[in-house]
């Protein structure tokens, strides 16, 4: 088909503000061309749409001069007129005196009216608050109009009065739920006006019931019974044809399963019903809301696996893809559930869609066992040539999880990863790669030298500045540490020698941290040499650099080594909260006292290299959407992961609170804040839980009491603690703990809980002593007078006995990580040691108890021992710091048997006297 250009079409695409605004005397012209007028509102619309702003001055002249042609016969420039003065209406002033012309386009009814629709939505966005309750007849007209585009414009322009005027807008609910109920389909072009009349007996998208519900959802989203009420009437069968607004309901059940833990059972049930839905879409989305629910059993997520399962063998690519994605995500939480799927999921390897191969092989290696990663590995590298960077990252993540879970695979691994350096790609790509090799250097010991080397070989050739600049960073970390420290000089000097500025400064400093406590004269005369061949640099930042590092060389004292390789630092994210704190204080005069970095706590590289690797293991893939709940009881290894990371964020919030209690904020820094401990049950009238706070000197209680009565409020709140020996059965020995002082709470409302804190100062002589506490909740219980909503003077005292807290060696250890077990273990061979065989009754699995003893001993798993890959027996091996520096380590020997349960045998090993008896006694 031949056609000839238009000149105006030519023309719309070169747009450019001014011409257009000169060309608006067309719209004053006597008689009024449509035609003309369509083409030039087309190209404002165009500029609008693109981004382009008008002046106010000119948006305002634009829009009266629109405004001249609301009497126009012409439907389409109608349907234009409305499209181009609602986006105008934001910049242009005085807009509100066009309301009366728009309103009676609102109201006008016809077969041939097809800017109706438009109108509304131009209204609305037109007046303000003060004129909503004029409008409110005409859009309640609107909502329940037989023509759908109308009603979803009225609809969807309800939305948009919300946050002006929610009072007017929520008496609409009847008119709402009327075309909730309605069974129109949605013809026409929604977003541009058009009727449908022709189109509706063909169509069957059913887009009023979606922006129906939406807005039923907004006007009852503080009310939950409500919003329950509402997912249950329209999840009958057939109440609802529109698939997106069951695709809503969806999400509201999974919203109100996850808020409220009395809805979650009929919520799945809805779910479940949903799995089973005439619409794709909506069971993926089911499927979807089961899969991140937390703490899921097998036997609820079993039929949305069986659904996802069913759609691996699809015919359609873009089902497929939808479910291996679903199934790819969740693998990371509970592979064991996954795993089912695996023949499904093998036979996607060869899927000509790259994508789907993609999300199957990484899926496979969150599923698959130790002896399937080598053939995967091979199937993986037919095609990574042939996919985008996007799928490399999401591919080269999986494997960096699979090093850290499976550390004898390094070797091939490693081998994979050097091979895909070299190939063509983008910076993220680069960064992914780069990122697990290191990974792989800092958890994997055996992997350092190779992996070094790769990496010196990657910046002789790497354009990305960020990349080389961290490779000499590690370079610099590192490679002082190895056999042949000399070895990686050259490649370090050659930076300095050929790269930009910015990366000849990373390599002075890498260069001289060979050469600050360095032993051997040589080498650190050859150090010396280089650096100040670095004097004469063009660039200052690097000459001052090379000048630095040249006098610390020459003071080689203790204090310059801890300068230049420190294995210490700030727990960065405490720092960067506590400076963000300190930034937004809020006045000029925050800043009248300088940022104190006594109260940030100071880790070691041991400890910063545990958490790191907590986090890693649990974020499989960083580059793909994280589920929007968690943490999840299932995958091996993740429950310790995601405990370790939750109380990291506990202790960096309870730090600010404690700092900002002057009677606590003396103590100095928290050493340790342990996770909360239930002392009642959830359902009891007084709920209350605690947390452990351990300093130099002292050990801090905080109860968190939540009073669930309505009539009543305690006042004089206060928690008697009496610590005794955990040996002593009647609990009449001291434990060596003295009471110093408690912080009351004056008064406890329904809801709105309140925090108790106890204090105990430590013996000098026992640095890790163990204790029992009695706790017993006391009160004055004050009744509320019903007509004034304010409580009694009068009241009655009370109290209330909650459960026993233990202070456990545990309690004064913190998680660290270290290259290689035996090597800590040999190092504590002749200090303290302890040792205890036990039964554990209440593990069903050798996987169960490894995460009960992780959790119990508080201490880092090493070397993947968190995954127990037999069911039979297991070697736990486990290594931390106490909260006074001094090194410990656990070596625990299980096995399982269907008689006798989980047996184990714990050997703790410490540096500091009586840690590893009290570490020992929290497993007893």
């Amino acid at each position: 088909m031949s056609y000839k250009k238009d000149e105006d079409d030519v023309g719309i695409v070169k747009v450019d503000r001014t011409s257009v605004f000169q060309e608006a005397r067309v719209f004053n012209t006597s008689p009024v061309s449509p035609r003309r007028c369509r083409i030039l509102l087309t190209k404002i619309a165009l500029l609008l749409f693109t981004g382009e702003k008008f002046p106010t001055n000119e948006a305002t002249s634009l829009f009266f001069g629109i405004s001249k042609l609301f009497q126009n016969k012409d439907a389409s420039l109608r349907q234009m007129v409305y499209l181009v003065i609602k986006e105008l209406a934001n910049t242009a002033e005085d807009v509100i005196m066009v309301t009366s012309s728009i309103m009676k386009d609102t109201a006008a009814v016809g077969s041939d009216v097809v800017y109706r629709a438009n109108a509304i939505r131009a209204l609305c966005r037109i007046i303000d608050a003060s004129t909503v309750q004029a409008i409110e007849r005409n859009l309640k007209t609107a909502i329940v109009d037989k023509t759908p585009s109308v009603s979803s414009a009225a609809l969807v322009s309800s939305y948009h009065l919300l946050p002006i005027a929610r009072d007017i807008v929520r008496r609409w609910q009847s008119e709402t739920q009327e075309a909730a109920s309605s069974s129109k389909s949605s013809g026409g072009f929604m977003g541009f006006g058009g009727s449908g009349q022709h189109m509706a007996a063909a169509n069957t998208n059913y887009m009023t019931q979606y922006h129906a519900i939406g807005l039923l959802y907004q006007m009852r989203s503080h009310d939950r019974m409500a919003l329950v009420k509402m997912v249950q009437q329209y999840s009958s069968a057939g109440a609802v044809k529109s698939p997106a607004a069951r695709v809503m309901l969806v999400r509201l059940a999974a919203k109100l399963a996850e808020e409220d833990p009395n809805l979650r059972k009929p919520m799945m049930k809805l779910l479940d019903d949903w799995l089973r839905d005439k619409s794709e879409m909506v069971n993926f989305e089911a499927a979807k809301a089961v899969c991140n629910m937390p703490d899921l059993t097998d036997a609820e997520v079993g039929n949305a696996i069986h659904v996802l399962q069913l759609f691996l063998t699809s015919p359609r690519a873009v089902t497929k893809f939808a479910a291996i994605r679903i199934l790819h995500t969740f693998a990371s939480f509970k592979p064991d559930a996954v795993r089912q799927c695996n023949p499904d999921i093998e036979a996607l390897i060869s899927n000509t869609n790259r994508s789907i191969a993609t999300f199957a092989i990484t899926t496979l290696l969150k599923t698959g066992n130790e002896a399937s990663v080598d053939r995967l590995m091979k199937q993986i590298s037919t095609f990574m040539s042939d996919i985008t960077d996007e799928f490399k990252v999401t591919v080269v993540e999986a494997i960096r999880t699979l090093c850290l879970k499976f550390p004898s695979k390094q070797a091939g691994m490693l081998a994979f990863l050097s091979g895909i350096l070299r190939d063509e790609g983008g910076y993220e790509f680069k960064r992914a790669v780069v990122e697990s090799m290191f990974d792989l250097i800092k958890f994997v010991p055996e992997s350092k030298e190779d992996a070094l080397a790769h990496l010196c070989e990657f910046i002789e050739d790497c354009e990305f500045t960020k990349l080389a600049v961290r490779i000499l960073h590690l370079l610099g970390l590192e490679g002082p540490r190895t056999a042949q420290p000399t070895k990686y000089i050259r490649y370090i000097y050659n930076r300095v020698v050929l790269e930009n500025a910015i990366v000849r400064a990373a390599a002075v400093t890498a260069l001289a941290k060979f050469g600050v406590g360095q032993k051997d004269p040589e080498v650190k005369r050859s150090v010396g040499v280089l650096l100040r061949r670095c004097l004469d640099d063009t660039d200052d930042e690097v000459r001052d650099r090379a000048a630095l590092n040249l006098r610390l060389m020459k003071e080689d004292d203790e204090m310059a080594v801890k300068f230049v390789r420190h294995d210490s630092m700030f727990s960065l994210p405490i720092l960067e909260d506590q400076l963000a704190h300190y930034v937004n204080g809020g006045s000029a005069s925050a800043f009248a006292t300088p940022f104190d970095f006594a109260s940030v706590p100071v880790v070691t590289r041991e400890q910063s290299l545990a958490e790191d690797r907590t986090k890693k293991l649990t974020t499989a893939t960083p580059t793909l959407k994280a589920p929007s709940v968690g943490p999840k009881k299932s995958e091996p290894g993740t429950a310790v992961a995601d405990a370790a990371r939750e109380q990291a964020a506990a202790s960096q919030k309870y730090a600010q609170q404690l700092s900002a209690i002057p009677e606590l904020a003396e103590f100095g820094t928290v050493l340790k804040s342990s996770s909360v401990v239930e002392l009642t049950e959830s359902e009891t009238e007084y709920v209350v839980s605690a947390v452990k706070h351990l300093f130099k000197e002292h050990v801090v209680l905080q109860f968190d009491i939540k009073n669930t009565l309505a009539d009543y409020v305690l006042g004089d709140v206060s928690v008697v603690c009496t610590a005794s020996s955990p040996e002593s059965e009647e609990g009449d020995e001291s434990s060596g703990l003295e009471e110093e002082f408690f912080i009351p709470v004056p008064l406890i409302k329904q809801d709105e809980p309140g925090t108790v804190y106890v204090s105990f100062s430590r013996p000098e002589s026992e640095q890790f002593t163990a204790a029992s506490f009695t706790n017993v909740l006391k009160f004055t219980l004050r009744e509320i007078d019903p007509s004034t909503g304010e409580a009694e003077e009068g009241g009655y005292d009370d109290e209330y006995q909650v459960e026993d807290l233990e202070l456990t060696g545990a309690d004064y250890i913190l998680p660290a990580f270290s290259g290689s077990f035996d090597t800590v273990w040999s190092a504590l061979d002749g200090q303290e040691e302890a040792e205890e065989t036990l039964q554990l009754s209440a593990a069903k699995s050798i996987q169960e108890a490894v995460e009960q003893l992780v959790k119990v001993l508080g201490m880092q798993p090493l070397e993947g021992s968190e995954v127990a890959l037999s069911t039979s027996t297991h070697n736990l091996r486990l290594c931390g710091r106490s909260v006074m520096g001094g090194r410990v380590a656990g070596s625990v020997r299980m096995a399982f048997s269907a008689k006798s349960g989980v047996t184990v045998k714990v050997v703790v090993r410490s540096e500091e006297v009586g840690l590893a008896g009290a570490v020992l006694g929290a497993v007893a």
